[in-house]
């Protein structure tokens, strides 16, 4: 028998409860829109394509008890709710009766410009509150939602109430994101912070095996959360208490969810020989179901308490304030549908007949599908009363404080991309305050070794609660870890998957709430790759944010192969949403980060991904022009994508196209070429992302001026371009230039060594450059 807590109305009789008859009324009208609108998408709706259009009747159907129960009477306008990806014909079902959804958008489910397969805060008319899709994903987005409202109630004033709320299935907690999110030490001190799992026992392709929920629930409360179950409905509750009623609770507990999806797919008459089975406690099973008949007996069997919206109401009303909770919620899938508990109902849909059948049985009508409620009815009359409650003002949108272009700063001697970061974030702090408040850097427990921690000295770490700093008299150490609901920096453990769910919904405060942030997330290039799927999640749903890989490439020679980042710089030219750029000097990595951040909190912005590395580099090498129309000239092409940084007198012999890190390499090998007799140019690309976008626009974008200034016609030439990365990242200038291309870069692990040893090895040292160019040469002379 389960040691969790669960709640019943046995237990909770006092309480008053909500009106059952009028909740179930709208219930079964919710799960007659929800069928309907994939029904109508699958077979009303024209499709000359034949493609599958897909949908999801029977996960929609599990959910409509627990949404009617939360939205119809625990919800208020405070709150904010994610929705399991494939519950969301439920949610648009309850916004179209709460008037948030016209009638027009129930006919297009899944049809483009129409009600999205999953939901979508930036696409869908009703914006769900969350967007979700990418399981996982949208189920811990409650929890990074509840850090950045708490963040902007303790740095900027504003409110933070309500309950961020997560509707996540089963299935769904098989996922690494979800214990990631679970096990991170802040996330306990949210009381703020509800799920509610839809415990179906089903997957996509199967029933769930065993029963993991003894599993789960320690592992829960191990984190801290709350652990609540609703597994009963009330009358199973009061069968237990009768005569060998112990014995019925025993057998369902104890029996497999295989076991448990059997019986509900068993014939009538057949279901009491197998529910008491051939145990020791047969004798009782019959006497405790002697009194119900085959009708009673299936429905009995059927009684969850996550289908008796009494129970789910009273424990959405109680959960722990002081911590996070958890509400399981047993569940069927396909509930009240012909395909209910059926191992493969997952992607099922209702036949023309079945779909018959559903309407006479709900009273619906299958020719007026989308009916409302009848004006002046009693369920009528609570649509409009649920809608006055849960309605919400305006936020209208607060702009971005202005960004300086630059900070004034002149970079001499050997510096790096890395450390740039921090010398930007100190100077706005001292020279743009407005703009500095609104930073929030995210570090997954790398912030010293990113360069960060002049800035956390300065503004220090947040955390949800005043903390100790018992090292406050240590002056050895380099940061100091002053905790604080007022600081500007976020700590998380190492989980990468965590920063980017974090920074995706600090980057959507904008849309959100009005108030912008212009947040600023650490990782390790390395791993970026791993925590891609949610920084590309947060990017879609709405947030604005910096990601800052550093170090990267192999230029982090030292550190070996598992610390050498190979595919980041295609990754970055690939990413919607995101501008990507790889700096080489510190000059130009400000100017990046700064504009970037001008692009932050703004409905016409995007996200930026700065590849840093740790390599000093001579910043003379960078040559910037003296004067200030020259400075600026420069500055635009940085920002622009690239420059070119060397021209011989009259037509070049070769062109080296150098990114990042590989630039000195570059200036060397055209020194050793001019040294040889060949006349040689020399290109910094400082945006891939923004060069490939420049020749893909078509004739309505901004059109290639970018690449001609960079590669005007009358210097073009045999071409070799080099990168800290795989090589194909810069191949497509070739087909610009139209001339002869060798593409140099990385494209195998490597091992540790010497910066030297390591750049011989990939063949991206000077020496492989020159021998490139001058390969290339005698190919095409």
């Amino acid at each position: 028998m389960s040691a969790i807590p669960e709640y019943s109305a046995s237990s909770m009789d006092e309480d008053p409860a909500p009106d059952e008859v009028l909740l179930d009324q709208v219930a079964q009208k919710v799960l007659w829109l929800a069928t309907s609108m994939v029904h109508h998408a699958n077979r009303v709706r024209a499709n000359p394509s034949g493609i599958k259009v897909g949908g999801h009747q029977a996960s929609s159907a599990s959910m409509v008890s627990l949404m009617t129960a939360l939205w119809f009477d625990g919800l208020t306008a405070e709150d904010r709710v994610s929705v399991k990806p494939h519950a969301s014909p439920v949610l648009h079902a309850i916004n179209y009766l709460l008037g948030r959804l016209d009638i027009s958008y129930l006919t297009r489910l899944r049809e483009y410009g129409g009600l999205q397969p999953y939901p979508s805060r930036t696409k869908d008319p009703d914006h769900p509150d969350y967007s979700t899709g990418s399981v996982g994903i949208g189920a811990t987005a409650p929890v990074w939602g509840a850090i950045a409202r708490r963040y902007l109630a303790a740095r900027l004033g504003t409110e933070a109430g309500g309950r961020q709320i997560s509707l996540l299935g089963d299935a769904e907690l098989d996922e690494g994101a979800i214990w990631e999110c679970v096990a991170d030490p802040m996330v306990s001190h949210l009381g703020e912070v509800l799920w509610v799992v839809d415990l179906n026992r089903q997957s996509l392709d199967r029933v769930v095996p065993d029963i993991a929920i003894g599993r789960w629930s320690g592992m829960f409360a191990a984190a801290g959360w709350d652990v609540v179950e609703v597994k009963y409905g009330r009358q199973l509750h009061r069968m237990f208490t009768r005569a060998g009623g112990q014995a019925l609770r025993r057998r369902i507990d104890e029996m497999s969810n295989e076991e448990y999806q059997w019986l509900l797919r068993t014939p009538a008459p057949d279901l009491r020989e197998r529910l008491v089975g051939g145990g020791p406690d047969a004798r009782a099973l019959r006497r405790v179901l002697r009194d119900s008949d085959d009708a009673e007996l299936a429905a009995l069997i059927r009684d969850l308490g996550g289908h008796d919206m009494v129970e789910l109401s009273r424990a959405f009303a109680t959960a722990d304030p002081s911590r996070p909770t958890v509400v399981f919620a047993y569940t069927i899938k396909g509930w009240n549908l012909p395909i209910e508990g059926h191992p493969g109902n997952h992607s099922a849909l209702l036949s023309d007949a079945q779909y018959r059948q559903l309407a006479e049985r709900v009273g619906a009508d299958p020719q007026d599908p989308w009916r409302p409620f009848e004006a002046g009815s009693a369920a009528e009359r609570l649509c409009a009363q649920v809608a006055d409650r849960l309605r919400r003002g305006e936020s209208p949108l607060n702009e971005p404080p202005a960004v300086p272009t630059e900070l004034g700063r002149r970079y001499r001697g050997r510096q790096s991309t890395q450390a740039t970061l921090g010398r930007v974030l100190g100077d706005l702090a001292r020279d743009a305050p407005d703009v500095a408040a609104r930073v929030v850097t995210v570090s997954p427990d790398v912030a010293s070794s990113t360069n960060a921690g002049g800035w956390i000295n300065r503004v220090g770490v947040w955390s949800p609660r005043e903390r100790h700093d018992w090292f406050a008299e240590d002056g050895d150490r380099l940061i100091r870890w002053r905790e604080s609901p007022r600081s500007q920096h976020i700590e998380l453990g190492i989980a990468e998957v965590n920063l980017m769910g974090l920074l995706g919904e600090l980057g959507a405060t904008w849309l959100t709430v009005g108030e912008p942030l212009l947040p600023i997330g650490t990782i390790y290039d390395p791993f970026v790759g791993r925590a891609l799927e949610p920084w590309s999640f947060g990017t879609y749903a709405g947030g604005r944010s910096i990601l800052v890989g550093t170090p990267s490439g192999v230029t982090l020679a030292a550190e070996g192969g598992a610390h050498q980042s190979v595919v980041t710089p295609t990754v970055g030219l690939q990413q919607p949403g995101v501008t990507t750029y790889e700096p080489a000097f510190a000059v130009e990595a400000e100017w990046c980060l700064l504009h970037a951040l001008s692009r932050l909190g703004r409905a016409d912005g995007e996200s930026a991904y700065l590849r840093l590395t740790t390599r000093p580099i001579d910043q003379e090498l960078a040559a910037v022009p003296d004067d200030a129309f020259g400075r600026e000239r420069r500055r635009r092409a940085v920002l622009n994508g690239g420059y070119r940084l060397r021209a011989m007198p009259g037509v070049p012999d070769v062109t080296l196209a150098a990114a990042g890190a590989l630039v000195p390499e570059a200036i060397e090998a055209a020194e050793r070429l001019e040294e040889a007799g060949v006349a040689c140019d020399v290109v910094v690309i400082t945006s891939y992302d923004l060069l490939w976008r420049a020749m893909t626009a078509g004739p309505s974008g901004d059109g290639t001026w970018i690449l001609e200034e960079i590669f005007p016609a009358a210097r073009r030439s045999p071409l070799v371009t080099v990168l800290d990365g795989h090589p194909h990242t810069l191949a497509f200038l070739g087909a610009f230039t139209g001339s002869p291309v060798s593409c140099l870069g990385v494209s195998s692990f490597g091992q540790g060594g010497s910066l030297e040893d390591v750049y011989r090895s990939h063949r991206i040292d000077a020496p492989s450059i020159e021998e490139a160019a001058l390969g290339l040469l005698r190919r095409t002379s």
